[in-house]
């Protein structure tokens, strides 16, 4: 695949995803992973998106910690992103690439 071709194609699908993620942080459903995925998918191609990304779950983080999150809650919203992430990322492994 051509590399241009294929950070467009990161590029689109992540900024969408990341849309999707912002119209859900005021509709119902899981906003911030979702925004959060969406940022991990234009990290594999955009540095700017890698440092969001750190910049966003040091703050969740933080946020969470203030809230009283239990560590094991912290430790499952976590495992629950990450295989949505894994998900995503077979997805577009398998049939977009």
């Amino acid at each position: 695949m051509n590399p241009a071709f294929k950070r467009v194609l990161v590029g689109a699908v992540g900024g969408f995803v990341t849309l999707i993620g912002v119209v859900a942080l005021v509709a119902p459903g899981p906003g911030w992973l979702i925004v959060f995925t969406g940022l991990g998918i234009l990290a594999t191609e955009f540095a700017w998106a890698a440092r969001a990304l750190t910049k966003a779950r040091g703050i969740a983080s933080r946020a969470a910690n203030s809230a009283g999150i239990k560590k094991e809650h912290q430790l499952i919203l976590l495992a629950a992103g990450t295989f949505i992430s894994l998900v995503l990322l077979v997805i577009y492994y398998k049939y977009l690439r």
